[in-house]
């Protein structure tokens, strides 16, 4: 019945925008007609036009995240395993994070050139914190109880971190990984906008070159979809994870 309503509201929303983009007169080039975005959009997907762009930025978006999610999570063990290191390393690295992406932009691009890797690196770079911050927190969340349970059970270290802390931990590593398909999503769009020559963010670029904001919109409701596809995939995938039997 929420569902329902939910999409009686966006039925409403748009039937208000066209009826009001109609009778104010307002100009195509501000504010296009829902109906011409929708026309749009699917002459896009259907003539071919907009299915590399999705792919590529599918696949700078995936391997950034992929990148990035697993050097976090392994830097984060790292960190909350060896205190000396995290009280040597994480400044540094919080530092690095403050700085903002676009800003770094241009050097990347010095560094790595036009095209995928530079957006690549710049999607790794967003996504690596919030996994290293949450693996840090969650291996620290440990049952006191449990954590002397393993001790007197003459546990190694391996065995306490693969057997009860990661497990512990779990729920907070995989929030992280939510939050971090979300921002790979923003950072491959946001790559794609400084040195992309293909992808959904650099035909953005084109369309506003060409003063399309019809074409503009229809990009805005690709990327809307294909964030709310991965971010369903993170969520289901994070549901069949704590469903798992080596939780807790």
């Amino acid at each position: 019945m929420v569902r329902l309503a939910s999409a009686l509201l966006l039925v409403l929303f748009l039937a208000g925008w066209e009826v009001y983009c109609r009778v104010a007169g307002v100009s195509a080039l501000v504010v296009p007609l829902p109906s011409a975005v929708l026309r749009t959009l699917w002459d896009g997907l259907a003539g071919g036009y907009l299915l590399p762009h999705l792919w590529v930025t599918t696949a700078e978006m995936a391997m950034g995240l992929a990148v990035g999610c697993t050097i976090g999570f392994l830097a984060g063990v790292l960190l909350a395993e060896v205190p000396v290191l995290r009280r040597l390393f994480y400044p540094y690295i919080l530092a690095s994070q403050v700085v903002p992406k676009l800003a770094l932009g241009p050097l990347f691009i010095v560094w790595f050139g036009f095209g995928m890797t530079s957006t690549v690196v710049i999607t790794a770079l967003i996504c690596f914190f919030p996994l290293l911050e949450n693996t840090m927190t969650g291996l620290q969340q440990v049952n006191p109880n449990k954590r002397e349970l393993f001790r007197m059970l003459r546990a190694t270290r391996l065995q306490t971190l693969l057997r009860l802390k990661i497990p512990s931990g779990l729920p907070v590593i995989l929030a992280g990984l939510r939050v971090a398909v979300v921002l790979a999503l923003v950072g491959a769009v946001v790559g794609e906008f400084i040195g992309g020559r293909q992808g959904l963010g650099a035909s953005i670029i084109a369309a506003q070159g060409m003063m399309d904001s019809t074409m503009m919109f229809a990009l805005f409701i690709v990327i809307t979809v294909l964030g709310m596809i991965v971010y369903q995939a993170a969520a289901g995938l994070e549901r069949w994870l704590l469903r798992r039997p080596w939780k807790g």
